[in-house]
């Protein structure tokens, strides 16, 4: 059985940095690419940032790219976000999610059928 846990939320302030992490178990990690989606209060999940198995490519929303960056630890089966620059607009909880099939690019329309709990996000101004 396939497990996501994040962990590294909290409350920050304006132009903080921050990072998330996520543990994954119950299948061979490296084989897979990981994403980072949030969900703000009133909005609907949206995807962040993800990264190819391999760790070879990745991708982000606009709203992130060049204050956040995706990485992977294949030997740790673990995913980060690092968050910098942060802004209340970043607010939300974060959710860590796995492709369904093997060797993905992790690209935003990839079909990420494993999801973490979540870890919650907030920016103070």
């Amino acid at each position: 059985q396939v497990q996501l846990v994040e962990s590294g939320g909290g409350l920050v302030q304006a132009e903080d940095s921050l990072r998330l992490s996520c543990a994954a178990s119950g299948r061979t990690f490296s084989r897979f690419a990981m994403a980072w989606f949030r969900q703000a209060p009133g909005k609907e999940r949206g995807f962040v940032a993800g990264i190819m198995w391999s760790g070879r490519k990745t991708y982000y929303a606009d709203s992130v790219e060049g204050r956040f960056t995706i990485s992977r630890d294949n030997a740790e089966n673990t995913v980060y976000l690092q968050m910098n620059s942060l802004t209340p607009e970043d607010t939300a909880v974060y959710y860590c999610a796995g492709d369904t099939v093997p060797y993905g690019l992790g690209s935003p329309t990839a079909r990420y059928a494993y999801w973490g709990q979540g870890t919650e996000v907030t920016v103070s101004s």
